[in-house]
């Protein structure tokens, strides 16, 4: 039998910890993957606090239904190492991404192909057994994607940091004013969010981001302006230079003064997709909301065929790897303490030995 590691979470609200189990029995079309890279994501801090906060002192209790030991973790990729019985045994050896946004696959949403949407979602280190582990049990083997020849940390952040960046930046497509564009939160996901939209659009892409480091990181990475939101008159200085502000921005961080970073600046007309978890409450009055003319769209993940998409560009050479940084397994909790502290520029990718 193969024993299969875990950085455990045993306690909400407390630090990661080693276990060691048989790893299962792949059953049906499941397929067991011996994981070699998977990333931190800052939404892992969230299930590791057991709450997401919603603003004026509330919190939204994201423990329920989650059995203990739990392990997070979902930009997956590694080898197939075992299949089940109805499964593709020519898989066995395989090196795949992990798609992890899946669904109940008998909702409504999840039959209209809407897995990341499925309210009794099995998303793998959110729902069930993720990645910080040695092996990880996934569903069906459809959930498997080819990346070569792409590097695997490279694949492994795609089917998150990628999937939301691409998702995200997706809803502004075919807009019809696209003069400008806007990132806002230049963490994992916003960086991948950064190199995605070169390929994705033609018109000038812009950062913003309270650190420096990251600013000065976007700029060698393509971004043709980069902005403080901190910086006294900020945005009066953009709605200036950018002749009445960004047809189109987004919003990597998702927290208040984010969010009233992104209106303030945003083109009558424009449209804002939110895609961070940073949590809080947001409000705007409405006669701005109508005198703007502005579109705000909420996005989290994106679908297989979404992720399909990501995928194929990325394996044509269109979208660049972004700063990624590979540490031991062992040592995730110490890297979870350092992206909570805001020490990390790019992507954290977590290696098996």
């Amino acid at each position: 039998m193969t024993l299969m590691r875990r950085q455990s979470l045993v306690t909400f609200d407390a630090p990661l910890c080693e276990t060691i189990i048989d790893a299962p029995k792949p059953q049906g079309r499941e397929v067991l993957v011996r994981i070699e890279r998977c990333g931190l994501c800052h939404s892992d801090l969230h299930i590791q606090d057991g709450y997401a906060d919603i603003g004026n002192g509330k919190r939204l209790d994201t423990t329920r239904g989650m059995i203990l030991p739990f392990t997070l973790g979902h930009e997956i990729a590694g080898v197939v190492e075992e299949v089940g019985p109805d499964a593709d045994p020519a898989l066995i050896g395989t090196k795949k991404a992990v798609f992890p946004w899946i669904g109940c696959g008998q909702c409504q949403d999840c039959l209209a192909g809407d897995e990341n949407l499925c309210a009794k979602n099995r998303f793998l280190g959110v729902a069930i057994d993720g990645g910080f582990a040695t092996h990880v049990l996934v569903p069906d083997q459809k959930y498997l994607l080819d990346y070569d020849p792409l590097p695997v940390n490279f694949a492994a952040t795609l089917m998150c940091s990628g999937a939301t960046a691409y998702g995200a930046l997706k809803r502004l497509v075919d807009r019809p004013r696209q003069r400008n564009l806007l990132l806002i939160g230049l963490g994992g996901v916003g960086m991948m969010g950064l190199s995605i939209a070169k390929a994705m659009f033609k018109q000038p892409i812009s950062v913003a981001d309270l650190s420096a480091a990251a600013r000065d990181t976007a700029l060698k990475n393509g971004a043709r302006f980069a902005y403080d939101p901190a910086e006294p008159d900020v945005a009066r200085r953009i709605l200036k230079e950018t002749n009445g502000g960004f047809d189109e921005v987004v919003d990597f961080a998702g927290n208040e003064k984010s969010m009233a970073f992104a209106v303030s600046v945003l083109a009558r007309g424009g449209k804002i997709a939110v895609s961070g978890l940073m949590g809080g409450t947001f409000s705007i009055p409405q006669v701005q909301w109508i005198y703007k003319r502005m579109t705000i769209e909420g996005f989290m993940t994106c679908t297989l065929q979404e992720a399909k998409e990501l995928m194929a560009l990325a394996r044509a050479g269109k979208v660049a790897p972004p700063p990624m940084q590979e540490k031991p397994m062992g040592d995730v909790q110490k890297w979870i303490d350092e992206l909570r502290a805001g020490h990390v520029v790019g992507r954290i990718m977590m290696v098996n030995p």
